[in-house]
């Protein structure tokens, strides 16, 4: 049976550890805060945004959230962006996403202070990443790595697979992988015989929204698997792109869905935003 890879507990972990820091910085009269930006009323967006604050209320860090109407035009938005850029009790800044249509979201991206993108996205962050330079890291890649780290899983040496191109999950999570010495394959919608290349991998990254799409056809036996997929089925169950059920017994580790590498996204969050807050001080 395979060991399930806990990310709440392992979030939970980095939550307390966070908090400690936060005190510790509020002891040196240093204030750690992040301000969040909402345009329009996206319900999935308002659930992340809500679970964010719970994070900053337990570990102390100070929020401040901007919600704005729908209408808002991108001049708008990038003024408020240069104000908090400019306001030293924020640490750091997120802009949610996605954002409505007629804003162009690598504007907002650029326009964020680098040493207040606490989601990683900035191009200078994504540059000192892939150089091994000191950089705030996108949250979810990061938040993947810190859960096999915790769980003692060996990367160095091993073959991986990651299924899916996002800029800000897969591509990332390419260099940081290559960054621990694993060899890396990355897989997308044109790659011929998908499910024989990633029945070679030793830890299979999954990212590509199929419920259940990766069956027993197509994972290596012992395997780790690293479910990113958050699906909904047709009776509206939470699935990831693995079929769990039918893997269970055939591969090493594998994270749960939900429970597994959601959680972690959030508390890498409130650790790149004291991260922010140590560097500037």
């Amino acid at each position: 049976m395979a060991i399930y890879l806990n990310g709440k507990a392992a979030s939970q972990s980095i939550k307390d550890e966070v908090r400690e820091r936060v005190s510790a910085l509020k002891e040196k009269g240093t204030d750690v805060a992040l301000a969040v930006i909402l345009v329009g009323d996206d319900p999935a967006s308002r659930i992340y945004v809500n679970n964010k604050q719970k994070a900053c209320d337990y570990t102390g860090i100070g929020s401040f959230t901007y919600e704005l109407p729908e209408d808002t035009g991108e001049e708008e938005l990038l003024r408020l962006i240069e104000q908090l850029n400019d306001t030293d009790s924020v640490s750091g800044i997120l802009v949610q996403m996605p954002l409505p249509a007629g804003i162009d979201e690598n504007a907002v991206i650029n326009a964020i202070d680098p040493l207040k993108d606490v989601d990683g996205f900035h191009p200078l962050n994504i540059g000192k990443m892939f150089t091994g330079d000191d950089a705030l890291i996108s949250c979810t890649p990061a938040g993947i790595m810190e859960l096999l780290k915790r769980n003692g899983v060996e990367i160095e040496g091993k073959e991986c697979v990651i299924v899916g191109r996002s800029n800000n999950v897969s591509k990332p999570l390419a260099i940081l992988m290559l960054r621990e010495n694993a060899t890396v394959t990355i897989c997308h919608s044109k790659t011929k015989d998908l499910k024989k290349v990633c029945k070679k991998a030793d830890i299979l990254i999954t990212a590509i929204g199929k419920p259940g799409f990766f069956g027993r056809d197509s994972i290596k036996k012992g395997a780790v698997i690293v479910d990113v997929g958050i699906n909904r089925d047709d009776s509206g169950k939470l699935r990831g792109d693995v079929d769990h059920e039918a893997v269970d017994d055939m591969v090493s580790y594998i994270t749960p869905v939900p429970g597994g590498v959601g959680p972690m996204t959030v508390a890498m969050l409130m650790k790149n935003c004291v991260d922010a807050a140590e560097r500037k001080r």
